[in-house]
């Protein structure tokens, strides 16, 4: 039988929590921290001792935002059916909530510990947005938690995310829309942020229409690392058919024109008291050399009669943006890493991925080789198009991989390991793990490099 104990509208604190006892029965419990955030557990009565701390992705501002306590319901039902205990919370706030999000996680594991008593094993995990709070979690409360599991993460950090989102924009503004009078940072309310994001999207819309818009707006991606297959609706293109890339590429550069790079930035601003986002010192030129797609824009430019040198002079002639330093120091000291773990942690992610390009692995790597911290990370990869699209199978395969580190001391992250493990765990669905070396992150910043990078 399933217990819900209902207490949406109890305000939990020490000394009105129940004595910790074990569950006797499957338990449901809902609740809100002092914070005002919900809550929400399920533990089953064969609870194995674990614990599973989710952190879920990013709520825009004004959407809802239920407490959560895993990726999806599959995940929750075979890790209940497995005896997992599994915690999470709304956080207090939507956005950018990082101050939020990571108090009231805490707050959300101690509410169980007072309710349930002390786990033989915690384990943080999230997905997305998710991920990265997961990672603060690790580097900044290790005391906490055993280990970590970050899918589809954004490890490589606020500074980093934000500076990489500005750079596909400024490309698109300079090249297509210079007289258009949008701005890329500093909005003074989400209003003004929408208008910006649908005037650029009006010219890349007018662009894609002609080869030499087509062949900038694949600049614009190559820039940002955003693959030419990113979401399992698209077609998937061959290794030169340079057209289908670039198409899919449109796709995914309007949603980001849409909600990360204006509305989801500037709600980002309003926390950190201004704009921490600059690229003064960038190297147009430079960035394209490193990026794995600098053939497909190479390819398009020449289909177009187009010159590619004369476009990448224009963006190092055009204008720059500068950062507001209280704003950088603000999201230095809440939303950077530092790549210095105390307990295993493994991160997933799609090599399809637009939103958080797999690049952002390289960047974490970076960090925590840099901290010393690189035996206890590793890195797994699913060869799938889109964000955070794993499957259950995938997804406990990766949670079961971190455990065996944990019980033995040694990482086996190899394709072939994960992949038994995900088709043990769902042997309807095929196993996607690959091996995979991703490519540098554009801009990379972390607290491991404090000189690198500075506005």
């Amino acid at each position: 039988m399933r217990i819900r104990l209902a207490l949406l509208t109890v305000t939990l604190c020490a000394t009105t929590v129940a004595p910790a006892r074990a569950a006797t029965a499957d338990t449901h419990l809902e609740g809100r921290l002092p914070s005002g955030a919900a809550f929400v557990m399920d533990v089953p009565a064969s609870w194995n001792g674990t614990v599973l701390l989710y952190s879920h992705g990013y709520t825009p501002a004004g959407s809802p935002n239920p407490a959560q306590n895993t990726p999806s319901s599959g995940a929750r039902e075979a890790l209940l059916a497995e005896g997992y205990a599994l915690i999470g919370s709304s956080y207090a706030t939507t956005g950018w909530a990082v101050t939020e999000a990571v108090p009231d996680q805490l707050a959300t594991l101690e509410t169980f510990t007072q309710r349930f008593g002390a786990a033989r094993r915690t384990l943080a995990w999230g997905t997305s947005y998710g991920g990265f709070v997961t990672t603060v979690l690790a580097e900044r409360h290790a005391g906490r938690f055993d280990g970590s599991l970050s899918l589809c993460g954004l490890v490589q950090g606020g500074v980093a995310n934000w500076n990489s989102t500005l750079d596909p924009v400024f490309a698109l503004k300079t090249l297509l829309a210079p007289d258009s009078g949008v701005r890329l940072t500093g909005f003074t309310d989400q209003a003004e942020a929408a208008d910006a994001a649908d005037t650029l999207t009006t010219r890349v819309d007018a662009a894609q229409r002609t080869p030499e818009g087509r062949a900038r707006i694949a600049l614009a991606a190559a820039l940002h690392g955003i693959p030419g297959h990113n979401d399992a609706s698209q077609p998937e293109p061959g290794p030169t058919d340079w057209d289908t890339r670039q198409a899919n590429q449109y796709a995914a550069l309007k949603g980001l024109l849409q909600f990360p790079a204006f509305r989801w930035r500037q709600e980002a601003e309003s926390r950190a008291g201004g704009n921490p986002s600059w690229n003064t010192g960038v190297d147009h030129p430079a960035l394209l050399a490193r990026s794995p797609l600098h053939k497909e824009v190479t390819e398009l430019y020449k289909k177009a009669g187009l010159s590619l040198r004369a476009d990448l002079a224009a963006l190092d002639r055009a204008p720059r943006v500068t950062a507001d330093p209280g704003a950088v120091r603000w999201m230095r000291r809440t939303s950077v890493l530092t790549g210095r773990l105390s307990d295993p942690q493994l991160t997933v992610h799609t090599t399809g991925d637009a939103l958080i390009p797999v690049q952002a692995q390289s960047a974490y790597r970076r960090a925590a080789a840099a901290a010393g911290s690189g035996p206890l990370l590793s890195q797994a990869y699913v060869d799938a198009p889109g964000h955070c699209t794993f499957t259950t199978g995938e997804t406990l395969a990766a949670l079961h991989t971190l455990e065996h580190r944990l019980d033995t001391g040694r990482w086996d992250t190899s394709p072939g390991t994960l992949n038994s493990r995900a088709q043990k765990e769902e042997p309807t669905a095929r196993a996607r793990y690959v091996s995979h070396r991703p490519a540098a992150y554009p801009r990379p910043y972390d607290l491991a490099h404090p000189g690198d990078a500075r506005p």
